[in-house]
């Protein structure tokens, strides 16, 4: 599939009141609905095979550019934080219809706001698939000693120096032609990344729309206060752990996350009837890829009947 070229998807804009936002979209609007969010250095472009896919077992499925990113407009009240990207996904899962039947798909930072979703008691979602990020209650290392627990966190600090960067003012923002290019080739070592790289750039065209991409990073590292209504319910659940059936996949070739911090995910899902599932040589883009393979996890999992007992 990765050979092909994806089927053309429509181009949808939705007033949600608070935020306009665009979304590429594939199947039949009548179809049962899959919202799938992006992360970064990304845009909805990457769902171009998983959208298809969806489509053709009758999903119709919406993948917004997320707050902030082209052309879907830089939000008006400056706020980043993970309660006003899952605020996001439940307008648009309103402007929808919200649909009971309704499945959430996130990659990245989308794959964050997808757990703190799946967190939530109320959750609208039927089913939710997370990549390349677990939940952050199951990122604990699973080590035999403390020393290597804190060899973990070491390596883990390496891994995430651009959250560190992000952090500085101005000059990520500046930096960002030069960024995403290496943060594509080193997440996904062997990946020829080119297009993906275009389209992450397309999305920030402007100093404004390049500032609220590292906000994500810089909100996220704030430890103190609280985004304010109507952000601040579904910010709570943020650190909690999944409510309902999730599946995670991982690539055994990623190195964002030290694989110390996912060897404890399938555990952590079990309880709520979720599972998790390493792609073995997939890096941090997965779904790019490993097109086939990821369609047809995703695909049986969000068509599978539920389990009894959960």
């Amino acid at each position: 599939m990765g050979t092909q070229q994806p089927q053309s998807p429509e181009t949808v804009e939705f007033a949600l009141g608070h935020l306009t936002m665009t979304a590429l979209t594939w199947g039949d609007p009548d179809g049962r609905l899959a919202l799938c969010l992006h992360g970064f250095p990304d845009s909805a472009w990457t769902w171009r095979y998983l959208g298809p896919e969806l489509a053709a077992r009758g999903f119709r499925v919406v993948a917004p550019f997320t707050r902030g990113y082209a052309p879907t407009e830089v939000p008006a009240d400056g706020v980043y934080d993970l309660g006003a990207l899952a605020y996001d996904a439940l307008a648009l899962h309103r402007a929808l219809g919200a649909p009971g039947d309704a499945a959430l798909i996130g990659h990245d930072w989308g794959a964050i706001t997808a757990n703190t979703l799946a967190a939530q008691p109320d959750c609208p979602f039927s089913r939710v698939v997370s990549l390349a990020v677990p939940p952050l209650s199951a990122m604990r290392p699973r080590p035999g000693t403390a020393l290597r627990s804190a060899g973990a966190y070491l390596r883990q600090l390496r891994f995430s120096w651009y959250i560190l960067f992000s952090q500085l003012p101005k000059l990520p923002e500046r930096s960002l032609d030069r960024l995403i290019p290496r943060l594509w080739h080193d997440w996904s070592p062997g990946y020829a990344a080119e297009a993906d790289i275009e389209h992450a750039l397309a999305a920030l065209p402007d100093p404004a729309h390049r500032t609220a991409a590292v906000s994500y990073y810089r909100a996220f590292a704030r430890i103190t206060g609280a985004p304010p209504e109507p952000y601040a319910e579904p910010h709570r659940y943020r650190y909690d752990a999944p409510r309902m059936p999730m599946l995670y996949l991982h690539g055994s070739a990623d190195t964002t996350i030290h694989p110390a911090f996912t060897g404890g995910v399938a555990a952590a899902l079990a309880p709520a009837g979720g599972r998790a599932e390493t792609l073995t040589g997939a890096g941090h883009f997965l779904h790019l890829e490993q097109p086939a393979r990821v369609a047809e996890l995703i695909g049986a999992f969000l068509t599978a009947e539920p389990e009894t007992g959960h």
